[in-house]
C-alpha cells in the first residue's frame, strides 16, 4: 500500500516517497531500494554504530526558557507547579514547542534527561479536550519493557488527570482481561509494550486507526529485543497523517529504519552525543581478583545508601541476594523470572528504603527511576556499551551526581577497555581488595554486620479459583430444571452492575 500525498503540517505535501524512497510499505522499500541505498551513502559520514541524523527542512521553533511560554492548557501549567517542576530541561525546552505544534520530533538525550515529559506534555497538550471511543485510543506510547511503561505511566498520570485524559497501560505479565476492560471503557492515551498491544488488537479489544500521536520511547532497545517487526506493523495501523515522536538515549542504525520510514521532516534535537558519558557521573573500573570479588561485592553492598548491582543471570541474582541477606545486607532481587506484581513490589521496597540493595539483571537497566541513587555497580561487566550506558543511567538522573563502578577480573580487562572506548568513556582504573581504603573511598564499602536479615518476599500472584466439575454440573442442572418447569432461575448480580446481556 503506497501512501497517498497529504498536506504536511508545515504546508506543501507529504507522501510515502518522502518516508521510504517510494515503494510499498509492506514491500522491499524497507530492506532495500533507494531508502537502503541512501543509508549506505550516509554510512561514511556517521560515527561507528550511529546513523547520520536527518536534515530538518522546515526550521524548528526556538527553544523556550519557561513552561509558561508554551502553548499548553493552563491545567498543565498548574500541574507542573504542583509537581515542583519549575524549569524545563534542555531536551524539553527544545522539543516541546515543536511537539505541541504537531511536528515530528527526533529527540536524543541520555537517560534521566527529561525525555518523558518532553514527549508526554506535548502529547497531553494536543490530546486535551478530546474523548476516545471504546477500544479506540487517540495517542500511543510504545516502550520496550514493563518497567519503562510503568515509569511513563507514573510520570504522566498527574498531568493526564489535570486535563481529564484517561491512561491505560498495556504490558505483558499482567491481566490481559483488565487491560481489555480499560480499553473498552475508553482511554485517550495507551502506554504499551509491542507484544501485548498486538495481542489485544488480535483479540479485537483495540484499534489504532484513531491514533493521531505516536511516541516511540527507547526505540533502540525495542530493535535490540527483536520487536522491530511488531513495531512497524503497529505503526502501519495508526493514522497515516499523524504525528510521530521518537525519543531515545541512544540512536543506532537499527533506529535509522524507523526514522526514514515514519518521521517526516522531523525536528532533531540531541542533548548528548550518542555514546557520550554522562558528565555528572564518575566512572570507575575496579580491578579485582577472582578470589576476592565476592567479598568486595559484599562490602560495597553493605555501604550506607542505596545501590543497584547488575549481574548477568537470574540464578546469579538470586544467589547473591540470598548471600547478602544472610550477611546483614537488606537486598532484594529483580529479574525476568519474577511476575510483574512481584517486580512492582520489589521496586517499591527499594524506593521506600525497605531494601537498600537492588540486585538485578538488565531488566532494571531502563525504565527505573529512584531518587537519591548515587551508585550503580556492574558486578558482571556488560557485554555491550549501550547496556553500560543504560545501567549507569540509573544514577546521576535529573542533574544529580553519581558513580558507576565496574568490577573487572584479569581475564576481562581487554574486553572492558574496548567497551569503554565504544562508550566514549575514560574511566578511573584502580586495583582494589576487600577492606582497602581506596575501595571505601570510591564506593563507601564497609564490612557487613553479619546478622541475617529478612525482607518479606513479594507475594506470588493469586491464582484464580478453578470451577469445580460439581458446581458446573449444578449450574447446568439448574438451567435444565428451569427449562422443565418453565420458571426462570434467579441470577446473582452486584447492585448497579449490568447483566451480561447489557454489557
Amino acid at each position: 500500500m503506497n501512501r497517498t500525498p497529504r498536506p504536511s503540517r508545515s504546508g506543501g505535501t507529504r507522501s510515502g516517497g518522502s518516508r521510504s524512497g517510494g515503494g510499498s510499505r509492506f514491500g522491499g522499500a524497507r530492506n532495500g531500494g533507494s531508502g537502503s541505498g541512501g543509508n549506505k551513502r550516509r554510512k561514511s559520514a556517521a560515527p561507528q554504530g550511529e546513523f547520520a541524523l536527518p536534515v530538518t527542512v522546515t526550521p524548528a521553533l526556538p527553544a523556550v526558557e519557561t513552561f509558561a511560554e508554551l502553548d499548553m492548557p493552563k491545567q498543565l501549567l498548574t500541574a507542573l507547579t504542583a509537581q515542583d517542576v519549575a524549569v524545563p530541561f534542555p531536551i524539553q525546552a527544545a522539543t516541546l514547542p515543536n511537539g505541541i505544534a504537531g511536528r515530528d520530533v527526533l529527540g536524543r538525550g541520555r537517560t534521566g534527561s527529561g525525555k518523558t515529559l518532553a514527549f508526554g506534555l506535548a502529547l497531553l497538550a494536543r490530546t486535551a479536550g478530546q474523548r476516545a471511543e471504546s477500544r479506540q485510543p487517540l495517542a500511543l506510547v510504545l516502550v520496550p519493557t514493563r518497567e519503562l511503561a510503568q515509569q511513563v505511566n507514573e510520570a504522566l498520570t498527574p498531568y493526564a488527570r489535570a486535563v481529564r485524559l484517561r491512561l491505560a497501560t498495556v504490558v505483558g505479565g499482567m491481566s490481559i482481561g483488565r487491560q481489555a476492560s480499560a480499553l473498552r471503557g475508553g482511554a485517550e492515551v495507551v502506554i504499551a509494550t509491542p507484544g501485548r498491544l498486538k495481542d489485544l488488537i488480535d483479540r479485537g479489544d483495540c484499534r489504532l486507526d484513531q491514533v493521531g500521536i505516536t511516541v516511540l520511547d527507547e526505540a533502540d532497545q525495542m530493535a535490540d529485543m527483536g520487536f522491530m517487526p511488531q513495531v512497524t506493523a503497529l505503526l502501519d495501523q495508526v493514522k497515516p497523517d499523524g504525528q510521530r515522536m521518537l525519543f531515545s538515549a541512544t540512536l543506532d542504525r537499527n533506529v535509522d529504519k524507523l526514522v526514514r520510514l515514519y518521521l517526516h521532516d522531523p525536528v532533531v534535537h540531541s542533548v548528548d552525543p550518542n555514546a557520550g558519558a554522562v558528565t555528572t557521573m564518575e566512572h570507575h573500573v575496579l580491578h579485582v581478583s577472582a578470589a576476592d570479588k565476592h567479598q568486595t561485592t559484599t562490602e560495597i553492598a553493605a555501604r550506607d545508601g542505596r545501590v543497584i548491582m547488575f549481574l548477568d543471570t537470574k540464578h546469579a541474582v538470586d544467589k547473591l541476594t540470598k548471600h547478602l541477606l544472610n550477611n546483614g545486607v537488606r537486598a532484594a532481587a529483580l529479574h525476568g523470572g519474577k511476575s510483574q506484581p512481584q517486580r512492582n513490589r520489589t521496586l517499591a521496597q527499594f524506593k521506600n528504603g525497605e531494601a537498600t540493595v537492588l540486585v538485578a539483571t538488565n531488566v532494571a537497566a531502563r525504565g527505573i527511576h529512584v531518587d537519591q541513587l548515587d551508585l550503580v555497580v556492574n558486578v558482571d561487566p556488560p557485554t555491550d556499551h549501550k547496556d553500560y550506558l543504560h545501567r549507569g543511567g540509573r544514577t546521576a538522573r535529573a542533574g544529580e551526581s553519581g558513580s558507576v563502578v565496574t568490577l573487572v577480573m584479569p581475564n576481562q580487562r581487554r574486553e572492558m577497555t574496548r567497551l569503554m572506548s565504544d562508550a566514549g568513556i575514560t574511566p578511573t582504573t584502580t586495583q582494589v581488595r576487600s577492606g582497602d581504603d581506596e575501595l571505601t573511598r570510591i564506593t563507601g564499602a564497609q564490612a557487613p554486620s553479619g546478622v541475617p536479615v529478612v525482607i518479606a518476599a513479594p507475594p506470588a500472584p493469586a491464582e484464580r479459583p478453578r470451577r469445580s466439575p460439581s458446581s458446573s454440573r449444578g449450574r447446568r442442572s439448574s438451567s435444565a430444571q428451569a427449562r422443565r418447569t418453565g420458571r426462570p432461575t434467579q441470577q446473582r448480580r452486584s447492585p448497579g452492575r449490568p447483566s451480561s446481556g447489557a454489557a
